[in-house]
């Protein structure tokens, strides 16, 4: 995602404040260092999304190498989704939910060995840690210092200039159960929030390392908009100059569109909301709770609140048709969001992971195909092969775009030429128009993803 680590930097003040002194290692930024691994006798890999989880596998791999008699365990979101893998290999582990307290207790019995042998601890996780935890967590002031400076992270585009960004929780969980979303096989409808003392004092942290830009990076920072009305306040009030961004459901931005003015005013930027689909049955699929006329409404709020919107999309689903996508494409044109929505949003497809609420689709014979494990998703495929063949060269389209830093403006109008061609249609070429030097709306310089 692009910043410092949440499922580093939340477990770590937990640690430090129970007497322990681990150290860290983010390999997405600093790389693999060996020696750390060679002298570790617990290892804990943060997998809070389906890249981490791939690429944390890899690190497991080379620990167990080097280091075969250390304790692995994979803790966060993706952990629990996938236990039953791990467990059967890959780790002697698997805490998800809210992890932190778990985790220490892991690493306690790990450590004093509590006259539990490795045998009989990796039997109970198998039990009982590989089902998430859904219970309050006693948080502690994240501690920073250890981690790779903000300077390596994501940076905060706006007005012409790049501003360092850090990046807090407020809240995890969500109310909602989206049938797409990883988060609900493990919530179940549940969300928790972080003590507002020890959000704000990271964030004091965050901005004493320069931090000009914040991001809430909660799965919908108004589950709880009075526990964020707060925060945002507070923020504001103590450092009026730190801009932020959050992301919220189309459906909240229309309940909670009194708030919306005022945060602005305390500094709100950009909201990143799920959109997923203009599609009525793709939405009613994926129980989005909104519609299309919904998300032209959040971004006529938005745009009067003076807060740029930045909607992402699941492009690619078993129930979308062609007609679908090229009404997304036309309407990201015609609302004038082209320079809002990064490209690679384009060809995102449907992932379901093992535990999501899609495998209860009723037509799922029609399309889904079976668990690749390895990959820690099922294949589907789309009735119609045009649609598969589409996704192959938007996909191709857009990472040769971004390999060589192509303007968004001219990838937007190459993906749209596709689609229409894909549909047949003699359309009039669209030709991209835009000045390469122009103020784009505020963004992070790294674009969101799985």
């Amino acid at each position: 995602m692009g910043h410092q680590p949440a499922g580093i930097v939340m477990p770590l003040a937990v640690l430090q404040r129970a007497g322990y002194q681990p150290e860290t290692m983010d390999v997405s930024v600093e790389g693999f260092d060996e020696d750390k691994a060679k002298r570790a006798r617990f290892v804990g890999i943060s997998v809070p999304m389906h890249t981490a989880l791939r690429l944390g596998l890899r690190v497991a791999e080379e620990i167990r190498r080097i280091n075969p008699s250390t304790h692995v365990c994979f803790y966060g979101l993706y952990a629990s989704l996938n236990s039953e893998y791990l467990l059967s290999g890959a780790a002697d582990s698997v805490v998800g939910g809210e992890f932190e307290e778990a985790l220490l207790e892991q690493i306690t019995s790990v450590l004093l060995d509590n006259e539990i042998t490795d045998e009989r601890l990796r039997s109970a996780e198998k039990d009982n840690h590989s089902k998430p935890v859904l219970a309050r967590v006693n948080f502690a002031t994240p501690d920073r210092r250890m981690l790779v400076p903000l300077e390596h992270y994501a940076k905060l585009e706006y007005r012409g200039e790049q501003r360092l960004a850090g990046y807090v929780e407020a809240s995890r969980g969500c109310l909602h159960l989206c049938t797409h979303c990883p988060i609900p096989p493990v919530y179940n409808g549940r969300f928790f929030i972080v003590p507002e003392t020890v959000v704000l004092e990271d964030i004091r942290g965050l901005v004493a390392a320069g931090a000009q830009h914040i991001t809430f990076g909660d799965p919908d920072f108004l589950n709880g908009p009075r526990h964020s009305l707060r925060i945002a306040r507070a923020m504001h009030q103590e450092f009026p100059e730190v801009t932020f961004d959050f992301t919220a459901k189309v459906e909240h931005i229309l309940k909670h569109r009194h708030l919306i003015p005022e945060l602005a005013r305390a500094g709100c930027i950009f909201v990143v909301s799920a959109v997923e689909s203009l599609s009525s049955t793709v939405l009613k699929r994926l129980d989005k709770g909104h519609t299309k006329e919904d998300v032209a409404e959040a971004l006529m709020i938005l745009r009067d609140a003076g807060i740029s919107f930045r909607p992402t999309f699941v492009s690619f689903t078993p129930w979308g048709t062609l007609d679908d996508y090229i009404e997304m494409l036309e309407f990201v044109e015609s609302e004038g969001l082209i320079d809002n929505v990064d490209p690679v949003q384009y060809s995102i497809r449907l992932l379901i992971p093992p535990g999501s609420l899609i495998l209860s689709q009723p037509d799922s014979s029609h399309w889904l195909g079976p668990l690749i494990q390895e990959v820690f998703s099922y294949e589907w495929k789309h009735p119609d092969s045009n649609m598969d063949e589409l996704h192959r060269r938007v996909s191709n389209l857009v990472e040769e775009a971004v390999s060589n830093n192509q303007d968004v403006m001219q990838t937007f109008y190459e993906i749209l030429e596709l689609a229409y061609a894909s549909h047949g249609e003699a359309k009039q070429k669209r030709i991209a128009q835009y000045a390469p030097l122009r103020l784009r709306p505020p963004r992070l310089s790294e674009a969101w993803f799985c």
